[in-house]
């Protein structure tokens, strides 16, 4: 044992420049430098972690002794693992797996560090391109919303975390980093920043949601502030930033309290406010560019469209987007009805269209925590 007071001397592996956890960390510093997100990066890692611990295990060490067969059995290795509570990782948490090593590889031999890239042929999983099991309708929706005690501060707090994940539909990475003035009431609009591939971009918020979010500002986050306030819209009874995790406990406790007979948290919104837009008529156009989607195929991409449009589409079609007429004021009454004419009726094709690209995402981000090892 070493001396008290000495430091453990780093494994022999890890000092080897040309290992595999040597070359990972290059890897990651040029994943860096690319501008990919931290995120990215540190899932990345994490992933590729896994697959160095496995390799090294069997005294692969380098780069250049992996083999297409290596890589095949670290696959085989993933089908038989188990989790903590017995089950077996699901196909989409392989392939979550199985990716950055790929990735990392093709890197490797892009750097000359390997003449031939072992991982080139490997086949990944193959994924269900399944439509969501539970989608809200306007009641249930409701009744998720109507369950946080708004008589307690953190209740209010927790009832416009709801309202804005089912006016808006955002991802549950953008409401955490939701900033203190991404609010525009006179507009009605949301600025997202940096969202999914760092991009920008707003979106329409109804007026329930901004009334909601009007009496949190005022009334409850300035008592959960603590300490320095770094402009975070929304925070623990701690005065932190939300964790993606706490947030989607927070959000599937309240959908399982609501006792609606169906389950999920974050993504669930986003799949009802698609769904429930167009099946109330708006063009699935307005919808793709309200996610922040880039396009909602590998051949077909859409042109941009503008907030004042978006936002007519998102009054028109949201079941929750307008007050109601008692709740108006007079100016609020006396608006016009948007006119959303030329949009194209929806279709059940579009309709799949729409729930396959969102289930690809919600496999892409891992968002479920039942999917952690």
């Amino acid at each position: 044992m070493p001396r008290r007071g000495h430091k453990k001397p780093r494994p022999l592996l890890e000092l080897d420049p040309e290992g595999l956890t040597a070359w990972m960390k290059r890897y990651l510093e040029w994943l860096r430098t690319k501008n990919y997100s931290e995120r990215t990066v540190e899932n990345r890692e994490s992933y590729l972690g896994f697959f160095i611990s496995w390799s090294e295990s069997r005294s692969i060490l380098r780069p250049q002794e992996v083999t297409k067969p290596i890589l095949e059995s670290y696959q085989r290795h993933l089908y038989h693992h188990r989790k903590r509570d017995g089950k077996p990782l699901s196909f989409r948490a392989q392939h979550s797996r199985l990716v950055p090593v790929r990735a990392y590889f093709k890197w490797l031999t892009r750097q000359n560090v390997l003449l031939s890239n072992p991982a080139s042929e490997l086949e990944l999983p193959r994924l269900e391109h399944r439509l969501p099991k539970h989608v809200l309708t306007v009641d249930e929706a409701e009744r998720v919303l109507a369950h946080p005690d708004v008589r307690e501060p953190l209740g209010v707090r927790d009832r416009v975390l709801l309202e804005v994940l089912y006016s808006t539909g955002i991802r549950r990475m953008e409401v955490v980093r939701l900033s203190l003035y991404a609010l525009d009431a006179e507009r009605g609009t949301l600025l997202i920043r940096q969202g999914k591939g760092r991009k920008d971009r707003m979106v329409p918020i109804g007026e329930r949601a901004i009334r909601w979010l009007e009496k949190y500002l005022y009334e409850v986050r300035p008592t959960l502030v603590v300490g320095p306030d770094d402009g975070t819209l929304f925070l623990t009874n701690l005065g932190e930033s939300f964790t993606p995790n706490r947030l989607t406990q927070l959000v599937r406790n309240y959908v399982d309290a609501a006792d609606i007979g169906k389950r999920g948290a974050c993504h669930l919104f986003r799949h009802t406010v698609a769904t429930l837009m167009l099946e109330h008529g708006a063009d699935i156009r307005y919808i793709q560019e309200m996610l922040g989607h880039a396009d909602l195929s590998t051949t077909q991409i859409y042109t941009q469209v503008s907030i004042r449009k978006l936002k007519q589409v998102h009054d028109a079609t949201h079941p929750g987007a307008r007050l109601s007429r008692r709740e108006r004021t007079p100016r609020e009454a006396a608006e016009p009805a948007p006119d959303i004419s030329p949009l194209a009726a929806s279709s059940g094709e579009a309709l799949e269209t729409l729930h396959a690209m969102l289930d690809a995402e919600a496999r892409s981000e891992a968002i479920e925590l039942d999917e952690e090892a």
